[in-house]
C-alpha cells in the first residue's frame, strides 16, 4: 500500500501543471535564412498561453552585429507578446562589419567590440549584459560572451559576479543560460565540436564552479548549431558531473526546433517542438530532477 501511494504521488507530481514554461530560441541569426519560418515561430509561441518567458541564447545577429542587423532583430522581437530575455553570442559583437579579402570573418578592434556590446544592451534595454532572475524555487542566471579571447568567453568581471551569485544562493536550484555548451557534452560529430572556441570559457574555472556548486544543475546553450536529429542532442553525454547541458539548434535551418523548459517544484521537463510539423517530439522529452542539496 505504501509503495502504491508513493507511486501515485510520483505520477501526480510529474503530471501536475508546471510552475513556469520557458521557451528557448537557439541562435536566431537575424535576419539570416528562412525569415518567414522564423516569423512563424514567433506567431506560434504567441499562441501558447502558458509561456512565461522566451530566452534567446545568443547570436541574435546573423553575421557581424551591424546596426542593420540589430534594427531587424528589434523589429522581429517586437512581434513577440511574451517577456524576452537575451544574451550575447559571438556574432553579436566579435567581428568587424567588413569581411576580409577571402570573404571570411575578421575580429574587430576591442573598441568596436565594446561598441557592439553597448549596442546589444541598448537594443534590448539591458542595464548589464549578465543578470539573474529569481523564479521560486529556481534561480535563473543569464551569462553573456563578453571577452573575445575566445568566441564564447566570460570576462573576469563577469566570472566573479557569477561566482558570487552562486555563493549567495547555495540552496537554490539554479539554471544557467549561456551561448556555448560545457566541454564534452556533445559527441565529436564534426570538426569543431568540443574545441576551445565552441565550449564555455574559461573552461577550467567554470568546471571548478560547477564542482563547488551542487545547486547548479542545468546549463542551457546554443552556438554549436546542433540539430535535433543529431544523436547527442539529447543523450547521456550531455551530463557533466551533476549538471545536464540542454543543447539548442539554431534557427537558420529549414526546420526550426525549439526546446521548452517546464519548471516544476522538484524537476524540470524538457520538450522539443518541431515548428514545421507543429508537433512535440516525444522521443526527445527528458526530465531532470532538482538536486538534493
Amino acid at each position: 500500500m505504501i509503495k502504491l501511494f508513493l507511486s501515485l504521488a510520483f505520477a501526480l507530481c510529474l503530471y501536475a501543471a508546471p510552475l513556469s514554461h520557458i521557451v528557448v530560441l537557439g541562435d536566431p541569426h537575424l535576419p539570416g535564412k528562412n525569415v518567414p519560418m522564423k516569423e512563424h515561430v514567433i506567431e506560434q509561441i504567441n499562441q501558447w498561453n502558458d509561456v512565461d518567458m522566451v530566452v534567446a541564447v545568443g547570436d541574435i545577429c546573423s553575421k557581424t552585429g551591424t546596426q542593420e542587423e540589430y534594427d531587424f532583430a528589434k523589429k522581429y522581437f517586437s512581434n513577440l507578446t511574451k517577456p524576452l530575455h537575451v544574451i550575447t553570442g559571438n556574432h553579436d559583437f566579435v567581428y568587424a562589419d567588413a569581411l576580409d579579402s577571402n570573404g571570411k570573418f575578421q575580429h574587430a578592434t576591442r573598441e568596436i567590440q565594446d561598441e557592439k556590446l553597448k549596442r546589444f544592451q541598448s537594443t534590448f534595454g539591458l542595464s548589464k549584459l549578465y543578470y539573474s532572475i529569481e523564479k521560486p524555487p529556481y534561480l535563473l542566471i543569464f551569462l553573456s560572451a563578453d571577452d573575445p579571447k575566445y568566441l564564447t568567453k566570460l570576462s573576469d568581471e563577469q566570472l566573479s559576479w557569477f561566482e558570487n551569485e552562486l555563493k549567495n544562493h547555495p540552496k537554490t536550484p539554479t539554471i544557467v543560460f549561456f551561448h556555448a555548451p560545457l566541454d564534452h557534452t556533445l559527441e565529436n560529430y564534426n570538426h569543431w565540436a568540443n574545441t576551445p572556441n565552441f565550449i564555455a570559457q574559461p573552461k577550467d574555472k567554470i568546471q571548478t564552479l560547477l564542482h563547488d556548486n551542487p545547486q547548479l544543475f542545468l546549463w542551457v546553450s546554443g552556438h554549436t548549431h546542433t540539430s535535433a536529429k543529431e544523436p547527442s542532442f539529447a543523450s547521456t553525454i550531455n551530463q557533466v558531473e551533476h549538471v545536464t547541458n540542454i543543447h539548442n539548434a539554431d534557427m537558420n535551418k529549414e526546420v526550426i526546433w525549439t526546446n521548452s523548459l517546464f519548471l516544476y517544484d522538484n524537476h524540470v521537463t524538457i520538450k522539443t517542438y518541431d515548428h514545421m510539423e507543429e508537433k512535440w517530439l516525444d522521443t526527445l522529452e527528458r526530465t531532470v530532477f532538482v538536486p538534493k542539496i
